[in-house]
């Protein structure tokens, strides 16, 4: 069965200088499992391909049931300097949430 990773999670982003930040945060600790297992670097740099030009960094949180991600080379230099319209990665939250997850 494919869920979306809206369905057992919520998330927030935002920018580290031309990192994207990105805060995955399980509804449950079963859910937190699922994403452990699921949300790999490998899977993330995948999803964002296009837009993320460097390292994906993983860390995980699992007092708060969250991983944390550092999409590296995605912002366009920063929200000072950059042209996208979204340099300070707000929108990458959202993006990450379409990820759809096989269980």
């Amino acid at each position: 069965m494919k869920i979306k990773l809206k369905d057992i999670a919520h998330a927030r982003s935002g920018d580290k200088g031309d990192a994207g930040n990105v805060g995955v945060i399980a509804y449950s600790d079963k859910e937190y499992e699922i994403i452990k297992k699921h949300l790999t670097v490998e899977r993330v740099k995948e999803h964002f391909k296009g837009i993320c030009f460097g390292d994906v960094e993983r860390y995980e949180l699992p007092n708060l049931r969250a991983l944390n991600f550092l999409l590296h080379k995605t912002l366009g230099g920063g929200g000072t300097v950059s042209l996208k319209y979204d340099a300070q990665g707000k929108i990458l939250a959202s993006a990450m949430l379409r990820i759809e997850i096989e269980i």
